[in-house]
């Protein structure tokens, strides 16, 4: 390799990850590449004026990801994580087939790990109405959960609450209740969290469920898929990370009042308008 050349491959291993969701839930998973990868500097972009995506068409979602990812390849990201399991089935073939030279991580409900977990051998998923109907969602249990029984429960209105940030709200405490009382009383004994979202009400969660059940997400698997990625291509960082760069497609001084809340940080927040 030359030296110019080697100079290029340091260089690229120093720029940002790009991460999207359809709003403030990937940030659970940002946190988790932020405690696996120190080094990495970051870039997240929520697109929070048009949530929820679990509700919107596949192409309308397409479409989204498509203007987002393309902005952050603007921003110099090398590679992208997609945050969102409604959006990833949505739109990751797409972008992979689009940026076929960009490494793209997706999300997809813990199926797995879950089915592996259940002692009683029935497992509860909380996920979005996009994701519990798609193709991938059914291939995931066909491939992984031939041997358990699988409850899925979808979970309109619970994005947006947490969009809100308050994590402790009589409203969400009930709606959360409502969606978890049906898995408890089948004997559920794992529940997954199929939406980046809800890992924010584990707490909550924790208060309502019995301490034998079991939570599961898939933010740490997310980041250690990333993190394998990076090395393959030569991009794992060095260091030090920059400061995180945050975007909002909704108004930004919302998304500065709950970064504290959810990220445990504040940040500097800048309007997404594609």
């Amino acid at each position: 390799m030359t030296q110019v050349a080697a100079s290029a491959v340091i260089h690229m291993s120093e720029a940002p990850v790009g991460v999207l969701d359809s709003g403030v839930g990937g940030l659970s998973v940002l946190g988790e590449i932020r405690r696996l990868l120190p080094n990495e500097s970051l870039l997240y972009v929520a697109d929070c004026g048009h949530i929820p995506y679990g509700e919107k068409t596949p192409e309308y979602i397409r479409q989204r990801c498509a203007i987002i990812a393309d902005f952050l390849l603007g921003q110099g990201a090398k590679a992208l994580v997609v945050a969102c399991n409604t959006a990833t089935v949505a739109a990751v073939a797409d972008l992979r087939r689009d940026f076929p030279q960009w490494p793209i991580v997706g999300m997809e409900p813990a199926v797995k790990p879950a089915a592996a977990a259940t002692r009683s051998g029935i497992v509860g998923v909380l996920a979005t109405t996009g994701t519990l109907q798609s193709a991938k969602f059914a291939a995931l249990l066909d491939r992984f959960a031939s041997d358990v029984r699988v409850i899925t429960q979808p979970c309109p209105g619970l994005v947006e609450l947490i969009e809100t940030g308050d994590l402790q709200s009589p409203a969400l405490y009930q709606l959360l209740h409502q969606y978890i009382e049906p898995l408890l009383a089948a004997g559920c004994d794992t529940l997954i969290l199929g939406c980046t979202h809800y890992p924010f009400l584990k707490p909550l969660l924790e208060r309502m469920i019995p301490e034998h059940i079991s939570l599961i997400d898939t933010g740490a698997a997310v980041a250690r898929q990333l993190q394998r990625l990076l090395i393959e291509r030569g991009l794992l960082s060095e260091g030090p990370a920059s400061e995180t760069h945050f975007w909002t497609s909704a108004d930004p001084i919302h998304l500065r009042k709950i970064l504290p809340t959810l990220w445990h940080s504040s940040g500097v927040v800048r309007s997404f308008e594609l």
